[in-house]
């Protein structure tokens, strides 16, 4: 008595293509002959895999598969990794395509689930990225709320980071008025205008934002792009955050959101312990470089995404040996 096969209905494609046909196959075998024809390829070493996840299919999986499941054609020595693929080639189109940014909108616009909907938004927000262009008259709505003086994407944004940096001088200023002894007072609000001047000269650090910068004085790519340096007790982002202000003005709004966070933080650490040096000693005796460093520099600050922002106490102290100036020994 023969044994009925029975057919199964599959989805065929290549790997290089995304048009899929249907097929009606009783074996393994059966399937690669007629997928090789539909698909115009040669059946010589022909393996075929899972849409999925790139697993190759053998003739018992084969007849295990339910009806309508996704296969990949490939040819020897082709391997397929799945949707990791497919990732790969929405990631190599041209930003600026018309015809992704049209598909997007239109899914976008029949989408009900509130996840789809924020991955379809986030993809059109990166795709309208206007980062090659530099002045207000190439992108208007980059400069949607910014003042006229304003020219450029970089000068605007060099203008942001030294916005950031005045406020932490004015912070350090402002801690002033918690010190009651007034000898200690006056000699803290000397550290305080050395402090300033050093600033002014290096006009704020406020190269740290500007693309067109040297590499070795900006946090971004010349391209604009910035990514999180991660919390202030890891190496890495382990979340990958990464964005574009340059891009368009949702970006630069967003940007407004990640900050630069002191390891050894201001508040907690830097301005009590150099009003703590001060007690009895004048500002002269200060290392005031290294406290320069601490509060407005690289050295001591990490750009983050808010949410790599912890707001928990760091735990971290300045080094007892960095705060006075080494005293020159003379040989006598």
């Amino acid at each position: 008595m023969h044994k009925i096969t029975k057919t199964k209905l599959v989805k065929i494609r290549s790997a290089n293509q995304a048009k899929k046909y249907g097929i009606a196959a009783v074996n393994l075998k059966d399937l690669i002959k007629k997928g090789c024809n539909l698909l115009k390829a040669s059946s010589s070493g022909v393996q075929v895999c899972l849409y999925e996840d790139g697993t190759l299919i053998t003739e018992e999986y084969f007849q295990n598969l339910p009806n309508n499941t996704e296969l990949v054609l490939l040819p020897a020595g082709q391997s397929w990794n799945g949707l990791v693929h497919e990732i790969n080639q929405v990631l190599g189109l041209d930003r600026d395509t018309d015809l992704l940014i049209s598909a997007a909108k239109d899914l976008l616009s029949d989408e009900n689930s509130p996840k789809r909907r924020r991955i379809l938004g986030d993809l059109l927000r990166n795709l309208r990225d206007n980062s090659e262009v530099e002045s207000r008259e190439e992108d208007k709505d980059w400069f949607e709320g910014i003042e006229a003086r304003f020219k450029t994407k970089s000068a605007y944004m060099k203008y942001n980071c030294e916005s950031r940096i005045r406020g932490y001088l004015k912070e350090v200023n402002g801690y002033t008025q918690t010190i009651s002894n007034a000898k200690t007072k006056s000699e803290y609000k000397k550290v305080v205008e050395i402090l300033a001047d050093k600033l002014k000269a290096a006009r704020y650090n406020g190269t740290y934002f500007d693309r067109s910068e040297k590499d070795v004085h900006r946090l971004c790519t010349e391209e604009g792009w910035f990514t999180c340096q991660g919390a202030f007790n890891e190496n890495n982002c382990t979340f990958f955050h990464s964005i574009n202000p340059y891009g368009n003005r949702e970006s630069r709004i967003l940007f407004s959101t990640w900050n630069l966070d002191h390891l050894i933080e201001k508040k907690r650490a830097i301005m009590p312990t150099l009003a703590e040096a001060l007690k009895g000693s004048k500002s002269g005796d200060i290392n005031v470089d290294y406290f320069y460093k601490l509060l407005f520099t690289r050295e001591n600050l990490k750009l983050v995404h808010i949410v790599c922002h912890k707001k928990g106490a760091h735990e971290l102290s300045c080094d007892s040996r960095k705060i006075y100036k080494r005293v020159k020994r003379t040989v006598k």
